[in-house]
């Protein structure tokens, strides 16, 4: 069992027995036994007062490992990293199956493209901001700007009013469409064998 504290952050590592728990549950809910049995060792050896599950939260890894061979033969033991930070609990795998590896890699991966796109957009939007604030224009130029924009909006606004009244003029009574009549079903013909006479 090794053990890290940083303040508020505590980390364990632990081999979990899953088979007493699970064998005493029925067939099809052995997995489902052996995840309950992962929250309930760890609300104990994690020192949680009031033994609520609900604050371990595992992970998606950790999961797949439990729901691998399905629900009827979850893995005998499991070996865990809990990671404590206040009240909640993150529970991680450590030995993954290559499989899972490979799977984590490109998760991983798709997650720092996420955060490096994010934050290449928020750098174009601070010198977008830049560039706005660099430039900036007399008192007078602005005023005038702003009240030709506020003419040219209502302006635009008028034309469209109008272009509406004049298709509401124009527009001619739709014609009422005659629904189609469902084709009668005809049920397919049996070919039938030529009887050879015996």
């Amino acid at each position: 069992m090794a053990k890290k504290e940083i303040p508020n952050k505590t980390e364990r590592e632990y081999i979990i027995p899953l088979r007493k728990k699970y064998q005493l549950a029925a067939r099809y809910k052995k997995t489902p036994k052996a995840v309950k049995t992962v929250k309930e060792f760890l609300v104990k050896h994690m020192q949680i007062r009031d033994r609520d599950t609900n604050k371990i939260k595992i992970d998606k890894f950790l999961n797949e490992i439990l729901w691998f061979n399905g629900i009827r033969n979850p893995p005998h033991k499991v070996r865990v990293k809990a990671v404590k930070e206040g009240d909640i609990i993150r529970v991680y795998a450590v030995d993954l199956p290559k499989k899972l590896e490979f799977k984590k890699k490109r998760f991983d991966k798709r997650t720092q493209e996420a955060k490096e796109a994010i934050e290449k957009k928020k750098t174009m939007m601070q010198k977008a901001k830049e560039s706005m604030k660099a430039t900036p224009k007399k008192e007078g130029e602005a005023e005038d700007t702003k009240t030709e924009e506020k003419t040219e909006n209502k302006e635009s606004q008028e034309k469209q009013k109008e272009a509406q009244k004049l298709d509401k003029k124009t527009d001619k009574p739709k014609e009422a469409k005659i629904p189609k009549q469902p084709k009668a079903k005809t049920t397919p013909q049996r070919k039938t064998m030529p009887q050879t006479g015996k």
